[in-house]
């Protein structure tokens, strides 16, 4: 599908976006194996989290609704039944890493696998520390989807994370709710803690202590009333695309903004941009906030260290507006991004010289200079939602009429998108 965006003259007006597609995983699948009616509202509307509910209801869960509101009827930690066949977590790295972490426990056999491109991504990070609880684990060449799991008693065990990674931690974390005793995970760097909020509002008994938490195992989790917050990621494009176009003036309502995710917001406040949070309060746990932005004169700046792993979904936005600052972005320490949806870092500077912007690959990021203009030209999303959206929200700043090649790909995680950028840019 093909999407045809012109130079826009404002990005304006007040929004409201899908729920945070990190924290509907985690809701479904906590959930599942809690006991009884768990209803949950505003639930993302991406193809990653409906895949989530399908390897729900395969595991032998009752889920109701549609739309954004949903009831899954959990059957407590042992309720779960073997599937009558193949899981299929489509494009979702979320799904099938942190579902393994279930699947492990489990007194049968599953596999589960996804579309092509999840076939490409490695899964060694979670497989080591569950084959460490005692899950006998296969997976293609030893390391890539579909993923065979024999089930069975899993021993609780300390695990150093060797990269900082929510999805490895919460694989964990779920096996070790299964596991008589305490499990830990230590953290080389913070990372995002929506499942630590989740099973403790679900009632499980967890701990965090610097950088290591820790679960106690066979809770007995209860159903809750849950609301999801908007996403911040997907509000990441709208923040930038008010950021590059002069004379916007937006505002996101109900933005979930945990404070392990905004980095985002400091790293942009950081630059010079006009951001602020009239509203604050708190949902399930969450922080749920309003963000007004409007366009701003930006330094620049550089992205490394733990600011990598916090930024990990944002910077192929952030490398759009970045060519755009005075000073340009400089990326270092995201070799991550090679083993996403796509090479990132590969397909980020390819678009971004296709509009005319000089920027350089280097081995773990990429270097884009600044006071840049941007062209319209033909831009593929190499079936990457964030590189659909990443140079959509770019050709708002661009002379003349662009053009985004695989434009569906943006429904993985933001079906929205389109007809949302459509009603705040002024033409």
């Amino acid at each position: 599908m093909q999407k045809r965006i012109r130079r826009a003259s404002s990005v304006t007006g007040s929004i409201t976006l899908p729920g945070d597609k990190s924290i509907s995983h985690r809701y479904a699948m906590i959930a599942a194996i809690a006991e009884g009616a768990t209803r949950i509202q505003n639930y993302s509307t991406g193809a990653d989290c409906h895949s989530t509910l399908g390897c729900v209801r395969a595991l032998g869960i009752d889920v109701e609704g549609g739309g954004t509101e949903f009831v899954v009827h959990g059957k407590g930690l042992d309720g779960l039944r073997a599937p009558e066949r193949d899981l299929d977590a489509g494009n979702s790295g979320s799904t099938i890493r942190m579902l393994s972490g279930i699947l492990a426990a489990q007194p049968f056999y599953s596999r589960i696998s996804g579309d092509e491109s999840l076939a490409r991504r490695p899964m060694q990070r979670i497989m080591k520390p569950l084959t460490e609880m005692g899950a006998r684990i296969r997976a293609r060449a030893d390391k890539y989807p579909p993923i065979e799991i024999e089930g069975g008693r899993l021993r609780p065990i300390e695990y150093c994370l060797p990269v900082a990674s929510a999805q490895v931690k919460t694989c964990v974390l779920f096996a070790g709710l299964f596991a008589e005793g305490e499990t830990s995970v230590i953290e080389p760097v913070r990372s995002r803690d929506h499942t630590e909020i989740a099973l403790r509002e679900f009632g499980a008994e967890i701990r965090a202590e610097r950088q290591k938490i820790t679960v106690v195992g066979r809770p007995k989790m209860t159903a809750r009333e849950l609301i999801v917050p908007s996403d911040l990621s997907s509000a990441a494009f709208f923040l930038v695309a008010a950021l590059l176009v002069p004379g916007s003036h937006l505002s996101i309502r109900g933005v979930g903004l945990n404070p392990t995710r905004s980095a985002l917001l400091d790293f942009l406040t950081g630059m010079g941009a006009r951001i602020s949070i009239p509203s604050l309060e708190t949902h399930n746990g969450e922080l749920v906030g309003e963000i007004g932005v409007e366009y701003s004169g930006l330094r620049g700046g550089v992205i490394e260290g733990s600011l990598t792993a916090a930024l990990i979904d944002e910077i192929p936005v952030l490398a759009v507006l970045g060519a755009a600052t005075e000073e340009g972005l400089i990326v270092k320490d995201a070799g991550e991004l090679r083993i996403k949806e796509t090479d990132r870092i590969q397909t980020v500077v390819e678009n971004l010289r296709r509009m005319g912007v000089a920027a350089e690959e280097t081995p773990d990021g990429m270097v884009i200079p600044g006071k840049q203009n941007f062209r319209a030209a033909a831009f593929d999303s190499f079936g990457d939602h964030r590189i659909a959206m990443a140079f959509a929200v770019g050709a708002l700043r661009a002379e003349g009429e662009s053009v985004i090649e695989g434009a569906e790909a943006a429904s993985v995680s933001f079906p929205e998108f389109w007809d949302t950028l459509a009603a705040c840019s002024q033409s």
